[in-house]
């Protein structure tokens, strides 16, 4: 028997750290980790204890003889990996190990941010004893992504936030809501009352297609179509076409087959989620039965991961679509494929877009009645047209070359085409925020540095400041990536700690209080958030939901209220 990691792997690697045989790969030292879709168990070496199991955060692994008939592809998934990397030791350890001997007593750290990055960065630093930690979000409610990025019908992979709470519930661990750096306080002032300030912020912003029609009615941002139907409260108030039968969707990533798989799925099935209520209504009446999803380059490029569309086409009344012609690889992809030198992960992108395209899995396309998601390959938006509103979108077909470092581009060919829709949602890429008073990159949309320390235009780094997560290294990876990432972070600061770089705060924690108290008086800690929580669930109890989300900040803000202590 043998232990197998499945589609919903977050790459957290808290597996690796328990495995007693060191089985699972890659381990945040080695090289691939955080270009990984996933981690990968060695059938050879396992020998079935059964520590990952319960260590997993979002219950992504299953004994072979425990799985469903469609998972049983992650057999082989896991197998392959090792077969192209042979085993190796990783040698990890944990980032307190080298500093034990350091005192880090009275040390407060800001975190800006309370995603995944965020609270990775916490656990650093709530495992030493000694330091304080205060983390801060401009929303009323904590985890970023998690809560209004993960799809809804992923339960599975919001189970993080319980390693996540647990964190926020430490004593050394303060939580503030609703306070935003660069209003309520700015950066300099963050300085005065903490040791050192890591952003974690995020990449909120949607990149632009810079193409004609772009801003007509019905063409949309897919991270706001996402906080739409997660119920962030910024994007609550929106309202969606969706009266026509197809939608389109730029961009091929593991959002855009969310965001098709959301559009299309069955209402019924939604109700039994956390979906947003206002989203839900609107699904219930929406007229869309097909979704396109356009990739400029070809299936062996495509942005989205192999577990995201193995899912998708396991999801049922929901055909996928994929002409033969499309599913086929660029030449250099195709000849390697021949030589047995691709990649695994590469090699089953190109295996299951030819499976789609042949018909022998879910989305055969056979029945006219069913709703269904076609993948394009190899095309790219060339214009939006509609003179009040979206009717139609003209596309450009590309070839693919290869270029002299081995990277396959798509270039443009006079073939066009035109496809009628009502709705187009842009999914490709997120773009950072600047900070008032922190260096940031407007190119790459993140905040410059070196190993997690901000840097300066000279590429000096700036005192007592850093970054982790997205902010830090652009939007990649998954949730668990974070980890890695929040980690190489920490190391630095407290590297810059031991040797005294780092000059304590010239304000206490009282003073910080009194300036939280001025500057944002309506601020939610950590407890408050809890009966947010707690509301939320209980409210979801009686459908049968995990929880109906809060939506508005008043009814935020009364769930948050404490229970009245009149005994009177």
């Amino acid at each position: 028997m043998t232990f197998v990691i499945l589609q919903p792997c977050c790459n957290d690697a808290s597996c690796v750290d328990v495995c007693p045989v060191d089985c699972i790969h890659p381990t945040p030292d080695e090289p691939g980790f955080m270009t990984s879709e996933m981690l990968h168990i060695d059938p050879d070496t396992c020998i079935d204890c059964g520590a990952c199991v319960d260590e997993c955060p979002v219950d992504a692994i299953r004994a072979d003889h425990e799985l469903e008939p469609e998972q049983e592809r992650y057999l082989g998934i896991n197998a392959n990996y090792f077969q192209f990397h042979p085993m190796q030791s990783s040698g990890y350890n944990t980032v307190a190990s080298p500093f034990k001997g350091v005192d880090f007593t009275g040390r407060r750290i800001a975190i800006v941010g309370s995603g995944p990055a965020a609270f990775y960065a916490a656990t650093e630093l709530a495992s030493i004893r000694g330091i304080e930690v205060e983390m801060y979000d401009r929303l009323l409610t904590p985890y970023g992504l998690v809560r209004a990025g993960v799809a809804p019908d992923h339960p599975g992979t919001k189970a993080v936030t319980d390693l996540f709470r647990a964190v926020g519930g430490k004593k050394s661990v303060r939580i503030h809501l609703g306070v935003e750096i660069g209003s309520d306080i700015s950066h300099e002032e963050l300085l005065e009352h903490h040791d050192a300030v890591i952003y974690a912020t995020g990449a909120s912003n949607d990149r632009r297609l810079g193409i004609a029609g772009e801003d007509l009615p019905g063409s949309h941002a897919a991270a706001e179509f996402v906080g739409w139907y997660n119920g962030h409260p910024d994007y609550a108030d929106r309202s969606y076409d969706l009266t026509s039968e197809r939608a389109v969707i730029v961009g091929n990533g593991n959002v855009a087959l969310d965001i098709a798989r959301v559009l299309l799925v069955s209402p019924d099935e939604l109700e039994n989620t956390d979906i947003a209520d206002h989203a839900l209504e609107a699904l219930r009446g929406s007229k869309i039965r097909e979704v396109v999803v356009l990739g400029r380059r070809g299936s062996a490029q495509a942005a989205y991961t192999n577990p995201e569309l193995i899912g998708l086409m396991n999801a049922a009344d929901i055909d996928i679509v994929l002409s033969a012609d499309e599913a086929e690889p660029d030449p250099a992809t195709l000849a390697a494929l021949e030589s047995g030198t691709t990649e695994p992960s590469t090699a089953l992108k190109v295996e299951l877009a030819r499976e789609i395209a042949a018909g022998d899995g879910q989305g055969a396309g056979s029945d006219p009645n069913r709703k269904r998601i076609v993948l394009r390959f190899c095309v790219s938006p060339d214009e939006i047209l509609g003179e009040e509103s979206v009717t139609s979108v003209r596309l450009i077909h590309n070839e693919l070359r290869t270029d002299e470092s081995g990277t396959v581009k798509a270039q443009r060919t006079s073939t066009e085409e035109m496809l009628d829709t009502g709705l187009i949602l842009r999914s490709v890429g997120y773009h950072g925020s600047e900070i008032p008073g922190v260096p940031f990159d407007s190119g790459v949309g993140v905040i410059p540095n070196k190993d997690g320390r901000v840097i300066d235009n000279s590429g000096e780094a700036v005192s007592g400041t850093y970054a982790t997560g997205w902010i830090k290294r652009g939007p990649t990876g998954v949730i668990g990536t974070n980890k890695k990432c929040a980690a190489e972070t920490i190391r630095s600061l407290l590297e810059d700690i031991a040797a005294d770089r780092l000059p304590h705060a010239r304000a206490d924690r009282a003073e910080l209080d009194l300036l939280l108290e001025k500057r944002a008086p309506d601020a939610l800690d950590f407890p408050a958030w809890a009966r947010i929580d707690k509301a939320e669930v209980s409210a979801g109890k009686d459908t049968g939901r995990p929880r109906v989300k809060f939506v508005g900040l008043d009814e935020m803000r009364l769930a948050a209220q404490p229970p009245s202590t009149d005994l009177s």
